[in-house]
């Protein structure tokens, strides 16, 4: 009976032991159907909010192991499209986010559960409580930059204008405050900066200047040209139309 107990022990030891030591190729690996947008439009600017402290969470966000971009193919070749044309004007395309791992979407959801953390609120939602985030549509359990065909992006003039370096622990700014009194983001002025939780954000807000929804409408024309539709709450969030995954969210990590 004494040898039988030890040996169940042993046993159990060994299964926990290879439970936990899940040899890194387990992990699920980037689709070929990816690309990095770099690799497709070598000119393109990005400030990958999320693989650094300065978003509403405050810190990185889980998966975001490097700052690329990644994208399916088609997605990345319909964005060069949109570059081809700006770029004709002194415009540059420059990205805050692509494709988003599901446990990045889940860092989300745990954070806006923590009620308590409002580090981060007199930037990216002053003027909204916490525990409403899910209930008012700024936070789920899914996002379709899961899918890899959603970008998060503005229009930055040529040559491109010096950007603010965030320090963490600085003075916050409201995000939707006019563009001397905010974060100092190299954008063109859409009327509020980017992930703000705020109406003003909404695509077609009639309460933002006339200059800043001309802004918006040459983003949202230029993007549905080449085939992507926005958000309406959102002037900087656009989906591919034919985009390959529709239904598949993956959780990759961005390496």
């Amino acid at each position: 009976m004494k040898i039988k107990i030890i040996f169940s022990v042993f046993l159990f030891a060994l299964m926990c032991s290879l439970q936990f030591a899940i040899p890194s190729s387990a992990a699920e690996k980037r689709p070929d159907s990816f690309v990095d947008i770099q690799d497709v439009i070598p000119d393109i600017e990005l400030d990958i909010r999320y693989f650094g402290p300065h978003n509403f969470l405050g810190e990185k966000v889980n998966g975001y192991n490097s700052g690329k971009c990644l994208l399916t193919k088609e997605a990345a070749q319909a964005l060069a499209k949109v570059q081809q044309d700006l770029r004709k004007f002194s415009f540059t395309l420059k990205i805050y986010d692509c494709y988003r791992p599901q446990q990045a979407v889940d860092h989300f959801v745990q954070w806006a559960k923590e009620i308590e953390n409002t580090k981060t609120k007199e930037e990216f939602y002053p003027t909204i409580d916490k525990r409403n985030l899910f209930r008012d549509g700024y936070i789920d359990s899914k996002s379709g930059h899961s899918r890899g065909s959603t970008v998060d992006l503005t229009i930055v003039p040529l040559p491109v204008p010096r950007q603010e370096q965030y320090i963490p622990g600085q003075k916050l700014s409201a995000c939707y405050l006019p563009l001397e009194k905010r974060f100092g983001d190299n954008s063109i002025d859409m009327g509020t900066g980017f992930d703000c939780f705020h109406e003003l954000s909404h695509t077609e807000n009639k309460n933002i200047a006339f200059q800043q929804r001309l802004n918006r409408m040459m983003l949202k024309s230029l993007m549905e040209k080449h085939g992507f539709r926005n958000f309406e709450k959102e002037w900087w969030h656009y989906t591919l139309n034919n985009e390959p995954y529709p239904a598949t969210y993956f959780d990759f990590a961005i390496d």
